[in-house]
């Protein structure tokens, strides 16, 4: 496996496409509460993050892009993994640099993700707050964590 920090300017609609495939297949996988509609609708948000987000990290296997994260602010705001990927190491071996190379405080979680939650707490996030709509207004209740 291989990370690699992709700069603003060298992320081509190729690699957005992908890491969208990559983002498509991880929410189908563990984002069961979201409807058919919902991923639909998220998509170009999550496309939108992909090209702007500050900090981002694309995992390879080979050539391919496996995962990747997303950090702004010391704060994660996006890790996800193909879900033939899932419990491999992989999400940890990122939150683990994050916090090495990048001081990482924070990450919000959906609470319809017991999984993710469970992981967070297990790389020392706790929860501090609660909110019953994500950023953008949706009625998906959000944990807020922080290390």
């Amino acid at each position: 496996m291989n990370i690699a920090a992709i700069e603003k300017d060298r992320r081509t609609p190729q690699l957005i496409g992908n890491l969208l495939d990559v983002w498509e297949a991880s929410v189908r996988a563990s984002h069961h509460f979201l409807a058919e509609a919902d991923i639909v609708r998220l998509a170009p948000q999550a496309e939108g993050a992909l090209r702007h987000i500050e900090t981002l990290w694309v995992v390879h296997d080979g050539q391919r892009p496996v995962g990747f994260m997303g950090v702004q602010e010391r704060k994660i705001e996006m890790l996800f993994l193909h879900p033939d990927y899932f419990r491999k190491g992989l999400g940890q071996m990122l939150v683990e640099r994050a916090f090495r190379d990048l001081g990482v405080e924070y990450v919000d979680v959906n609470e319809q993700n017991p999984d993710a939650a469970k992981f967070y707490e297990r790389m020392g996030f706790k929860v501090f707050k609660r909110n019953e709509r994500d950023s953008e207004g949706n009625p998906f209740p959000i944990l807020e964590m922080k290390r």
